[in-house]
Formats: structure tokens, sequence, C-alpha cells
């Protein structure tokens, strides 16, 4: 329950930021990289106070991690910092400079979850489970729906003397 909480959590914080963030872009004075750096910047100190208390005061997170082994803090490094927290960053605010949220945030929140599962079962011997699939299935159909082009319906031609409306066709 507890993971189901916060990612709730998370969305609701993502959903109502990338709007400030696509209103900020909006204005063709602010660029998708400084809109990046910005956001690191604020987060840093926030997150670096959440850090001291989770490991000093609420003693909840391991205090060694600096010591976990080369391959670890290569993935800490790479993986998490360069990879999901900058270059991320920076592709999905430059999506979001081009584009409209309500395509851009579903594309880009529905496709690390199945590419997660897709590489977590391999990877981590996750579970593979038809309710799982149907998910995956139903992500990659949204993500198609919301990033294919809308088909126009053509209206009526209007009625003219030589082919009025309700008359069969010739």
């Amino acid at each position: 329950m507890k993971a189901i909480l916060f990612a709730v959590l998370a969305g609701v914080c993502w959903g109502v930021g990338e709007l400030f963030s696509k209103s900020v872009l909006s204005t063709g004075k602010v660029g998708p990289i400084t809109v990046a750096a910005v956001r690191a910047a604020v987060a840093l100190p926030a997150l670096w106070i959440a850090y001291y208390w989770a490991v000093h005061i609420a003693k909840i997170e391991p205090t060694g991690w600096h010591r976990a082994g080369t391959g670890t803090m290569l993935k800490l490094i790479l993986g998490t910092g360069l990879i999901a927290g900058s270059l991320a960053l920076i592709f999905f605010y430059a999506a979001l400079n081009f584009g409209e949220i309500s395509v851009v945030k579903p594309i880009s929140f529905a496709l690390a979850p199945a590419l997660a599962f897709a590489l977590a079962v391999p990877l981590f011997g996750e579970s593979v489970t038809p309710k799982k699939l149907i998910g995956v299935a139903l992500i990659v159909v949204g993500v198609v729906l919301l990033s294919s082009k809308s088909v126009k319906v053509a209206s009526p031609a209007p009625a003219t003397e030589e082919s009025p409306v309700g008359a069969a066709p010739r």
C-alpha cells in the first residue's frame, strides 16, 4: 500500500509541476535546458535535507552508500544521475517545449514503465503474468493513440442547386 501511495503522490507532483513547466516554456523566455537546470538546482538542497533526515534522524536509509562498490557507484552515477537525472530531463523538457503536455507527458511516463517491465524480467527475474502483459499492452496502445495524428472527419459539402442535400448521387 505504501508503494501505491508514494507512486500516486509522485504522479500528482509531476502532473502539477509539469503544468508549471509547460507554462514557463510557453512564454518563449525560458528554454528546456534552463528548466531542467533550475529544477535540479532547486531540488538539490531539498533532497539533501531529506537525505539528512532519513539517515541521521529517522534512520531509514543506509549510511555507507558511498562505499557500495565500483559497480553500484557507476550504476548510481551514470544510470540514475546522468541518464535518468540529466538526459531524461533535458529530452522531456525539449519535448514539452515543442509539443502538447497532454501528449508528451503520457508518452514519456508510459514508455518508462513498459520498458522497465520488459527489462526487469530478464535482468531481475521479475514475474510475467497475464495481468502485467495486458497492462503493458494497454500502455503501448495508449501511447500509439496519443501520438498518432488525429483523423479529421470530413464535413459534408454544402448543398448547391446541382446537388441538394439528401439527393441521391448521380
